[in-house]
């Protein structure tokens, strides 16, 4: 019997992390090179934020540049990873199983908050990949049902993703600040730290996440902390938890990933 993958938190930063890798550019290959390459990839991401949940369902869906005024060599980047149509009916029937209602789009592309994190885990492109979406009134304990739900994929060879921003607050970004970082977005990093490693069960996590002091200050909107929730559930009730260091960028955004197993 195959030892079940882990499942993965990671911030997706800026679309330029995809030519600016950094120090979790460099986290997110090594964590690549350690595990047992995935069949596929199952990734929630907040930049396809929908009515009710939907799911990828193409096979070779395009690259979409959902992002505006950066460098034009980003513009030039694809990333032509398979869809895996089998996979999204299976996360379909996982979801439904548990009354949670999912539609396939046959023709939905990957957004910069999948593929730009794929570009540092998998470069080759050569591993499928199917998107989950945002449903727009989603909350912590409705991500961690979702991520719940979709738990069975691990024995399944699927590395389950949830990619968002540790921290995400884009008024405090300061351009000259470069990898120092502010003094609240690194104490709030502490402290979901703390509450991952003192073995809160998923729900019971959810909850004290969003109690978190200094929590509004960190996400003035809640979309990019919900992947947390998600992929701290898919991993199980009790999880190993690992912190890989990415550090901070323009001093309120921090680039640190988790890894629940």
């Amino acid at each position: 019997m195959t030892r079940p993958l882990p499942t993965l938190f990671v911030s997706h930063g800026a679309p330029t992390f995809a030519l600016e890798p950094g120090a979790a550019g460099a986290a997110l290959r090594a964590f690549a090179r350690a595990v047992p390459t995935p069949r596929a990839v199952l990734l929630l991401s907040p930049h396809w934020m929908t009515r009710g949940l939907w799911l990828t369902g193409a096979s070779a869906p395009r690259t979409i540049h959902d992002f505006g005024g950066f460098p034009a060599p980003l513009y030039a980047l694809q990333y032509p990873a398979p869809g895996e149509p089998a996979l999204a009916a299976r996360a379909q029937a996982l979801l439904a199983a548990q009354g949670l209602v999912a539609t396939i789009d046959p023709q939905r592309g990957f957004d910069h908050g999948a593929w730009v994190p794929m570009m540092h885990l998998y470069p080759q492109a050569d591993v499928p990949m199917v998107q989950l979406s945002m449903p727009a009134d989603l909350d912590a304990r409705t991500a961690a049902a979702l991520g719940a739900a979709l738990r069975p994929l691990r024995e399944e060879g699927v590395l389950v993703i949830g990619s968002g921003s540790l921290t995400h607050n884009l008024y405090e970004l300061d351009m000259a600040a470069g990898d120092t970082p502010t003094p609240e977005a690194q104490a709030f990093v502490e402290r979901v730290s703390a509450s991952l490693a003192s073995g809160l069960g998923p729900a019971a996590f959810a909850d004290q996440l969003m109690a978190t002091p200094g929590l509004t200050r960190a996400h003035p909107t809640l979309e990019h902390l919900l992947p947390l929730p998600f992929a701290r559930a898919a991993a199980g009730e009790q999880v190993a938890v690992e912190r890989l260091d990415g550090g901070y960028r323009y001093g309120a955004l921090s680039m640190h990933a988790f890894v629940f197993a």
